[in-house]
């Protein structure tokens, strides 16, 4: 059994660690927030008071936070993660940030005598509760070997993408496809209903044809209640979507698809709606279209 650390016990992180602490392993952790950790500390986790205690205390330290700003924000400073670390010791991020930011920590992780992994993953909270994610991990191959059991533990897959930078990359790359999915989807449901289709049929029928994915699947639901506990905010996806438009940029790609969904999250943030899954967008096309709103 490893001794691990974690720094961001938000919705996927506190879910991650659950499965570890199940698993056997000692985990030390923080939040931003202890109260969001109490369940946590109370089925086995060591509470650590910075993300630099975490560090000293792990030999393999993950992370994962929201954005680069809050990235930069427990691997820096005196109580920063950097600040803990030692040789031979092992960071994971797994974080949807910059890969700009993630090659620049990386080098900095190498200059202390340490081994740095991304390792971003796909699959929403049922997915980190049931330990079928999918892992995307970029870094030295050696190191991702000496984390491959930890990454067992929470995932279903484990793909090694290349190089520090990369699959933070491919990660982004696959996001921007997920709100476009649900565009297309909530296109064609509001299409069929008022065609005078039921909105539950409607979705029914989508789902099972050949267009449906698994994005659809997951959120499609939600054109019929929103879930209880946000998985994924609109205003979170706006965040990534600006990653994939400024990679884009980087790269020469136009990205003319994600540009359209940026505008519709600007305008479901305008509405209110920012704190509230992406799955929105539903509404806001709604808005745009004519008829009754849901």
């Amino acid at each position: 059994m490893a001794n691990l650390g974690f720094v961001g016990l938000g919705m996927m992180g506190s879910r991650i660690v659950k499965r570890l602490l199940a698993a056997g392993h000692q985990v030390s952790g923080y939040n931003r927030s202890r109260a969001k950790a109490e369940t946590l500390i109370e089925a086995g986790m060591q509470w650590k008071n910075s993300p630099r205690a975490v560090a000293e205390a792990a030999e393999i330290t993950l992370s994962m936070v929201t954005d680069t700003a809050a990235l930069l924000s427990i691997t820096d400073g005196p109580d920063g993660i950097l600040a803990g670390l030692s040789a031979r010791k092992i960071y994971v991020e797994m974080s949807t940030v910059s890969p700009n930011a993630i090659r620049r920590l990386a080098d900095r992780v190498a200059a202390l005598g340490g081994q740095m992994l991304e390792a971003p993953v796909s699959g929403s909270i049922p997915a980190a509760e049931s330990g079928t994610l999918i892992i995307y991990a970029g870094g030295n191959a050696d190191t991702l070997e000496k984390v491959r059991p930890v990454f067992e533990q929470i995932s279903q897959k484990i793909i090694h993408v290349g190089g520090n930078g990369q699959a933070i990359a491919m990660k982004i790359a696959i996001n921007l496809n997920l709100p476009i999915q649900l565009l297309s989807l909530f296109e064609g449901v509001l299409l069929a209903e008022r065609s005078g289709v039921p909105r539950a049929e409607a979705l029914d029928a989508l789902l099972n044809s050949v267009a449906a994915s698994t994005a659809m699947k997951y959120r499609a639901p939600f054109m019929l209640k929103m879930p209880d506990e946000v998985w994924f905010s609109a205003a979170m996806m706006k965040k990534d979507i600006q990653l994939a438009l400024e990679l884009g940029e980087e790269t020469g790609v136009p990205l003319k698809t994600a540009k359209l969904v940026d505008e519709l999250l600007d305008q479901a943030i305008a509405m209110g709606w920012g704190d509230e899954d992406f799955a929105v967008l539903y509404r806001v096309l709604e808005q745009l279209s004519t008829g009754k709103e849901a």
